[in-house]
């Protein structure tokens, strides 16, 4: 390899290291010497008093790209050179994240945040009874058909009865379907009550030994 050569990659090698070495006073003995041989080009003597000016490390590439230029004849053995250093690892840059990337980490913390929360007042936290009243669709719609159907049996029982009772007056025929009528929907409001405070009960005495129970 002549001197342009090696001056080229030594050149390159500094501009990317590549592997590096950490220095002993042999090789710093070499790159002192190198700086005023005459074998060497500028470029290379530049290098190697750059190289020689470096506290504890230098680049494999441009150590060898000098003592390849050296004279043969007089340079010691690249193995003796290197003896005593060894390699200096540089550890990688962290990847830059995305916006996009830390948008949805914060989005899964903050869910896992909500999950160990309801984890840790989940005991202290009464669950829903379903028993409760009006608690889904299908509870209102059975309780309406319910309301609805009592209210009209009361029709019915009342108008029947008026009708034996007096005969064949219409008044009092259809007075006593509405009095059936109000009749069913009072029974069926006393038994919603009756209902909804048994509910109430069931979840004070639920959460007071909850309660208790942590304490």
């Amino acid at each position: 390899m002549n001197n342009r050569d090696a001056s080229t990659e030594a050149t390159t090698a500094t501009a990317t290291p590549g592997l590096i070495i950490s220095k002993t006073e042999t090789l710093q003995l070499f790159l002192s010497t190198s700086i005023n041989n005459p074998h060497l080009s500028p470029d290379l003597r530049q290098i190697a008093s750059s190289l020689s000016l470096r506290p504890s490390s230098v680049p494999y590439k441009s150590l060898r790209s000098i003592w390849l230029a050296s004279d043969p004849s007089t340079r010691p053995a690249l193995s003796a050179v290197v003896t005593g250093s060894h390699f200096i690892l540089n550890s990688p840059q962290p990847r830059e994240k995305s916006e996009e990337l830390k948008a949805r980490l914060r989005k899964y913390e903050e869910a896992a945040e909500r999950k160990a929360y309801k984890e840790l007042v989940k005991d202290i936290t009464p669950k829903r009874d379903e028993s409760e009243p009006f608690s889904s669709y299908k509870d209102q719609l059975g309780f309406g058909l319910h309301v609805a159907l009592t209210m009209f049996t009361g029709y019915l029982v009342g108008y029947y009865t008026f009708r034996a009772l007096f005969g064949h007056s219409p008044v009092m025929h259809a007075a006593g379907g509405i009095l059936g009528f109000v009749v069913g929907m009072l029974v069926e409001t006393v038994l919603f009550m009756i209902r909804t405070t048994s509910q109430d009960r069931k979840q004070t005495t639920f959460t007071a030994s909850k309660v208790k129970k942590n304490q």
